[in-house]
């Protein structure tokens, strides 16, 4: 055996023991994670991002995870353009610093106002060094798995990354940047770094493991996939006529196909507006709720095509969300086939807690041909399927029993692998990993 075989083998023992040690001694001791946040986006912003990372602090907070997070003021709020700079929720404190509007619903004023806010995360960052032993950082905005990589580098403080997006696919796929740009090159060289040093890498779908793992074969062990999750005691199923929303909207006679959410360049809204064009002489009205890049060019299609069976609402309020996603018949979930796993709709799993039967529009190569399927909750339909659509949501619309079937098969399968307290429990068993491996190493370096 070589040397450095035998020396490779022997620190890996070394460590293995340590770790079963450490796992034995701390699993009755949550306290042992000290865990600092980074993400822009965090309620009272409407982003799905922030109001995910919201609930589950808050649920670590409360299996006794000392945590603290790092956001900015509220971008894209309801009702105020600001929130407390200091807050404390529970075991989750909030620190706010001040937030860049410039451009912000253009690509460019993104980027600019991401960079901002990661350049005062790693000022801050500097200064609350000493209060944790374990830092958790998002793609939201995407160059924040940097300050990870920094503050490992600096002081050797292990981090995890949730990956929400790949980056720079996304932006290559959706023609942002051209695939041989030197920033693409950098970048890509940069993320193998980051993501090597991590101690663990949270992706959303099995395609965006695979997608990673084909990218950087060696971080393959280090891969978790966790998905999103919605609350089925938050959001349950209400029918249409108990349902205020819907009779606000003139929805409880009509059979009513609800999008709900971000209208982005990665989503497939071409194929939502031919099947809707198909249907437009039929008592069927599409609801649209949300915004994105894509909203005001879908608004113009409509009106210049002449369709009446369009209703365009902003988003709502988190107290609103389980009326809104139950006033319909049906729930459409849409991704670009040129961002197949390089994204993953959350909107899928409040859909699922809707009770709702689901229609899915992605590439036939999607992970979500198999989760719907799995679920047997709505069909799958090839981006550009418009007319497999609108045949389904014919059926759907005759057949009033089938459609309630499925979503009860679909929440039934939200409550089995999608709660708040099954994915909590998957990412606590990350940083629980990644601080026992540092303490591991800490253990071993020492003379």
């Amino acid at each position: 055996m070589r040397l450095n075989e035998w020396i490779h083998k022997e620190v890996a023992q070394v460590l293995s023991d340590f770790l079963a040690k450490e796992t034995q001694d701390s699993v009755q001791n949550q306290q042992l994670i000290k865990l600092s946040v980074i993400t822009q986006f965090f309620p009272p912003d409407y982003a799905a991002t922030g109001q995910l990372i919201e609930e589950l602090m808050r649920h670590l907070g409360s299996l006794g995870v000392e945590i603290e997070v790092f956001t900015s003021q509220p971008g894209y709020a309801f009702q105020s353009s600001s929130a407390p700079a200091v807050e404390q929720l529970g075991k989750v404190r909030i620190q706010r610093s001040r937030t860049a509007r410039l451009w912000p619903t253009q690509i460019r004023g993104k980027a600019i106002n991401g960079l901002l806010y990661t350049f005062r995360a790693a000022l801050h960052l500097l200064r609350a060094r000493g209060r944790f032993n374990v830092l958790l950082v998002t793609t939201a905005p995407p160059f924040l798995p940097l300050l990870g990589y920094l503050a490992h580098l600096v002081f050797s403080t292990p981090y995890v990354c949730i990956l929400y997006d790949l980056y720079p696919e996304v932006a290559i796929a959706l023609g942002v940047i051209p695939k041989r740009h030197w920033l693409v090159k950098f970048w890509q060289h940069l993320n193998n770094q980051i993501w090597q040093s991590a101690q663990g890498i949270v992706v959303l779908s099995p395609a965006m493991r695979q997608r990673l793992v084909e990218i950087c074969p060696q971080i393959a062990e280090k891969v978790f996939v966790i998905h999103s999750w919605a609350d089925p005691d938050l959001i349950v199923p209400i029918v249409k006529q108990e349902n205020w929303f819907a009779w606000k909207y003139d929805l409880v006679s009509k059979f009513t196909v609800l999008y709900s959410g971000n209208m982005g360049r990665c989503h497939d809204m071409d194929t939502i507006l031919e099947a809707a064009q198909q249907l437009q002489d039929e008592p069927i009205q599409f609801v649209c709720i949300g915004g994105g890049a894509k909203r005001e060019d879908f608004i113009k299609e409509v009106n210049r095509l002449g369709l009446c069976n369009f209703t365009f609402l902003p988003y709502q309020d988190k107290q609103v969300l389980p009326y809104s996603l139950t006033a319909c018949d049906l729930s459409l979930v849409s991704v670009d086939a040129c961002t197949e796993s390089l994204v993953a709709p959350s909107k899928l799993y409040s859909a699922l807690a809707s009770g709702r039967p689901i229609a899915v529009i992605c590439s036939q190569y999607s992970y979500l041909r198999q989760l719907i399927d799995e679920a047997n909750c709505g069909a799958t339909f090839d981006n550009g399927d418009s007319h497999g659509l609108a045949q389904f949501i014919r059926l759907l619309s005759h057949d009033p029993q089938l459609g309630e079937n499925m979503g009860k098969a679909g929440r039934h399968y939200l409550r089995s692998h999608f709660t708040l307290k099954v994915i909590s429990q998957q990412y606590l068993d990350v940083l629980q990993q990644a601080v026992l491996y540092n303490n591991a190493k800490i253990h071993f370096l020492k003379p």
